[in-house]
């Protein structure tokens, strides 16, 4: 199984959708040539602010097979998959593989509390619904309620041969080298998932970064990674922290408007969010993430 391409800055890539929270396929089609073009090294459809909790798995279907097409084969399309049920699940992997995806991220299920058990259980079946094909697991404990242990990162690398990586969004960089530390020996590919984190999972060893970012700044965020690949360190230090007053400003919008916000700050039509989320509404809170866009060249 080559693994080769699972590295560099993947974006979640935003949904651009029409008035009937359809996905529009044009828009759809630019926000992937806008995010190449960007020089980002992958695209994750469907992840945490593609959205992926409001679209119908007919709907996902059609926006992979845009996305794949769009991508032609310039960058990976990863497929995202956050479903609670496990049958889901696996329907979903099976659909993305068969429509071009070349890697699938499996997010822990939401609002239940499984066992250890139950959760091994639970990646393992879907890992081995589509033996082929490399899956991520993706560690979000901030919108899940609970997050992935070291020992339960350690024990899926070694006893599941196509689990090969994951994406930390823990915020945790201990728990992201500590997933290194114990993996490094079935080359596990660990992505930081925090976007203010990039360089700092970097030096501990991750391959690259799941970053909203590449939405709205993709020259800036790969930057960070490029310049650190390259070895200046320094270089890649300072577009992190030229990066981060952006990425931070997003905090006080409601999740997840904020990277259609920038986007459509920058001109670009990308559409509304699903309901019952809305675009930010004029006032300190826009104002906010126009003046740190501003401050960063991306107006």
């Amino acid at each position: 199984m080559n693994l080769d391409f699972i590295k560099g800055v993947v974006v979640p890539i935003i949904t651009v959708i029409d008035k009937d929270e359809n996905i529009d396929e044009a828009g759809m089609r630019a926000q992937v040539e806008y995010c190449i073009q960007g020089g980002l090294h992958g695209i994750l459809a469907f992840g945490s602010n593609g959205e992926f909790y409001q679209i119908e798995e007919d709907e996902m279907k059609r926006g992979l097979k845009i996305m794949v097409d769009q991508a032609a084969g310039r960058v990976p399309v990863y497929f995202g998959i956050g479903a609670i049920n496990t049958k889901k699940c696996v329907r979903l992997a099976k659909m993305a593989v068969e429509n071009g995806a070349a890697c699938i991220s499996v997010l822990q299920p939401m609002f239940l509390k499984p066992t250890s058990e139950e959760l091994f259980l639970h990646f393992k079946t879907i890992a081995e619904a589509v033996p082929e094909t490399p899956m991520l697991l993706y560690n979000n404990p901030g919108r899940v309620g609970y997050g992935l242990t070291a020992e339960m990162v350690d024990r899926l690398a070694h006893e599941v041969p196509n689990i090969c990586g994951m994406k930390d969004t823990s915020g945790d960089i201990t728990l992201t080298e500590e997933c290194v530390r114990r993996c490094r020996d079935v080359d596990f590919k660990v992505f930081g998932g925090k976007d203010t984190l990039l360089y700092a999972s970097l030096c501990v060893g991750a391959v690259g970064g799941v970053c909203t970012a590449g939405n709205f700044m993709p020259g800036l965020i790969t930057d960070v990674y490029n310049k650190f690949i390259e070895g200046d360190i320094k270089g890649s230090l300072e577009a992190q922290f030229k990066l981060n007053p952006v990425r931070l400003s997003m905090d006080a919008a409601s999740f997840p408007v904020a990277a259609k916000d920038m986007a459509i700050l920058q001109g670009r039509n990308v559409g509304d969010p699903y309901l019952p989320s809305l675009p930010t509404a004029e006032g300190p809170v826009l104002d906010k993430i126009r003046s740190a866009m501003a401050a960063a060249d991306l107006l």
